[in-house]
């Protein structure tokens, strides 16, 4: 009896002792889980996990302990360290972040590696951190892991899908005129450019920064005369110059990030952004040239300062850039009557006759007002330079010439070269003053177009207004002689002269 009652009380002690050496596990393994009631990621362990990285660019953030999925991070939710940087950056200059631009400047490195970071993350290739950027504590900073209320368990989202191409339309123009004929109707713009045997040779690099809807963006400003220089699916100071005058001419608050707006102006002035055109025996036959020199001697020996190609021909004629052109029809073949190629459908020109020219030297833009005041038309422009200033002060229309011979004097003007005789350069689009000149009382000096579009507003002239060719035909059936052009801004001719002639100090 007396063993039986010394067992049950052994029994009964090493009960109690389990019980008591149990409970602090219990109570210490609670902080260890830590409940994310505070919207953080759950650490378990103290802070010990394992970061992946799955085929689709999600970040899989392991427990290493215990193997368990704490958080699935798709590429758009982390913490971008560079923004962050980036968004201070400009509080600390003045400038509060704009939310939701996503523009990117040419001229500018940092914007061209974040486009080309975005570009991978929205194909679901993720690039690695820049070396001189990575930082080896950023896994620890985490934000919340996604919730979906209605399935708990371990699911991917699904991969971000690419946008598909737009139908579209457009109309033929000859060299001599820029009137656009009617759009094709919308039952024929499903068609696309057909595979041709003659492929054209398209730089790899002409789409890289290149986008449709900055693209349709450039073509709806063109519309309303609120000129972006040449459609080339960028973003740049020409686009916003041309932005801020399109919400002026039409009194309205487009952003460029408004994408729905931008559809729906689209819709209303004319339809899709692009439209097909059907390559003609006359655009293939040309007549072309093999190239245009450099040296003004041997432009005087040409014909014609003609185009070189069909596709620089094309590209002027629907107001591209001409490697944006290819960039958008890589399989078409340009020299064969019968291709079908993806153009800008830009509409109809600005007929509103022009009674005041204001020439902004500091915004490197040309404002066409009517009689009323009223701003009816806006361009990109190069206007002189710090070595040749262009004019200062009132002046007028004196005469319009299109595709007009170029006098080279250099007794008068700049000197080209080695070339120090009296020189006349055949007309042409190619030729030093492009297709058009609008002459201005002030004896040399004019508004004119230009060989090469997409240099306007980034260099510079010798003097005079500089345009597009289209943009300089536009302002020529819109102007007659008597119109003045006032010039604001900037240096002058006389400035630069009276600092020329002052005695040194």
């Amino acid at each position: 009896m007396f063993r039986t009652i010394l067992a049950f009380s052994v029994l009964a002690a090493g009960l109690l002792t389990s019980s008591a050496m149990a409970s602090p596990t219990v109570d210490n393994a609670l902080p260890a889980v830590r409940a994310a009631d505070s919207g953080g990621i759950v650490l378990a362990q103290d802070g010990n996990l394992d970061i992946y990285y799955d085929a689709r660019g999600n970040r899989v953030i392991v427990d290493a302990e215990t193997g368990k999925v704490i958080a699935i991070q798709p590429p758009q939710t982390r913490l971008d360290r560079r923004a962050l940087r980036r968004e201070m950056r400009a509080r600390e200059l003045g400038r509060a972040p704009v939310e939701d631009d996503d523009r990117y400047y040419l001229d500018d490195p940092e914007d061209m590696a974040r486009f080309r970071r975005r570009q991978l993350d929205d194909q679901g290739r993720i690039p690695g951190p820049p070396v001189d950027e990575y930082d080896p504590e950023s896994d620890r900073f985490l934000g919340a892991a996604p919730q979906d209320d209605a399935n708990d368990s371990d699911t991917y989202p699904e991969a971000p899908k690419s946008a598909e191409p737009r139908p579209v339309k457009r109309q033929p123009l000859n060299e001599a005129s820029i009137d656009p004929a009617e759009p094709a109707a919308p039952a024929d713009q499903a068609a696309l450019p057909p595979k041709a045997g003659g492929k054209t040779v398209v730089d790899p690099s002409l789409s890289l920064d290149a986008r449709q809807d900055v693209a349709a963006l450039q073509v709806l400003l063109d519309r309303a005369g609120a000129s972006p220089g040449v459609v080339d699916g960028r973003f740049g100071s020409n686009v916003d110059k041309a932005l801020a005058a399109y919400n002026q001419i039409t009194g309205s608050n487009l952003r460029s990030t408004d994408a729905v707006g931008i559809q729906a102006a689209l819709a209303q002035t004319g339809g899709d952004a692009f439209a097909n055109y059907t390559i003609t025996p006359e655009d293939a036959a040309g007549p072309y040239v093999a190239s245009i020199p450099e040296d003004y001697s041997q432009k005087a020996q040409l014909d014609r300062m003609a185009y070189t190609s069909v596709t620089e021909a094309l590209a002027e004629r629907f107001h591209m850039d001409e490697n944006y052109l290819k960039g958008l029809n890589p399989e078409a073949d340009f020299s064969r009557p019968g291709t079908i190629i993806k153009v800008a459908n830009f509409g109809r020109l600005v007929a509103t006759p022009v009674a005041r020219i204001v020439a902004d030297k500091d915004k490197k833009q040309v404002f066409a007002y009517d009689a009323g005041g009223k701003l009816v038309a806006a361009y990109p422009a190069t206007i002189g330079s710090a070595d040749t200033p262009s004019p200062t002060g009132t002046h007028t229309v004196s005469r319009v010439a299109l595709d007009p011979n170029y006098t080279y004097n250099p007794s008068i003007n700049f000197k080209q070269g080695q070339n120090d005789k009296i020189l006349t350069i055949p007309p042409g689009p190619n030729g030093p003053v492009g297709s058009v000149w609008i002459a201005l009382d002030k004896p040399t000096y004019g508004i004119h177009g230009t060989p090469d579009p997409s240099k306007i507003g980034k260099t510079e002239s010798h003097g005079c207004v500089r345009l597009t060719n289209w943009d300089a035909r536009e302002l020529a059936k819109l102007v007659s002689p008597g119109v003045t052009v006032e010039f604001v801004g900037g240096p002058s001719a006389d400035d630069v002269a009276e600092q020329v002639s002052a005695p040194a100090q």
